[in-house]
């Protein structure tokens, strides 16, 4: 398996386990995306609260605390010409802390909750959002679809 995501951590302790999850996630997202056999990849860095807090207030304004923030690097139209080369789709930053207690909040395990931020975020970068309903549906469906294939659905 190729690697498809370069992982960081700011200010948190590197842990194979999120790595594992990182790589099937991306592995499951690619594939989906038809962005597999293309020399394209992700960065993603794990945060504590006050990275991801210093990162939202400098490029989004918002002086708070999120659970992820994506940065993509090319528009929606624009993937197809960046599969030509070796690039990065984007940055994903995913707080650590947030997962862990939206997982209990949400009665779920931080598994499925991490790969959810990763999957939100991944889609994020391939131009999806979910400001309008139907977009925001549509999104969803992905989503969904990809944490499904991973067994990570939500417990209705």
């Amino acid at each position: 398996m190729r690697e498809l995501a370069e992982t960081t951590y700011m200010n948190i302790k590197e842990d194979s386990k999120y790595q594992n999850i990182v790589n099937k996630v991306f592995e499951v997202c690619f594939k989906k995306e038809d962005l597999y056999d293309y020399e394209i990849y992700v960065s993603v860095i794990i945060s504590d609260e006050n990275y991801i807090k210093e990162i939202n207030a400098k490029y989004r304004n918002i002086d708070s605390v999120t659970d992820v923030l994506s940065f993509p690097m090319f528009e929606k139209d624009e993937i197809e010409e960046a599969k030509k080369n070796k690039e990065v789709l984007g940055d994903i930053i995913v707080c650590l802390p947030r997962v862990k207690q939206q997982a209990e909040e949400y009665g779920h395990s931080e598994e499925r909750e991490f790969a959810y931020m990763l999957v939100h975020g991944f889609y994020h970068l391939m131009g999806y959002d979910h400001m309008q309903e139907d977009e925001k549906k549509q999104m969803r469906e992905k989503e969904e679809a990809v944490l499904k294939e991973l067994n990570l659905e939500r417990d209705e």
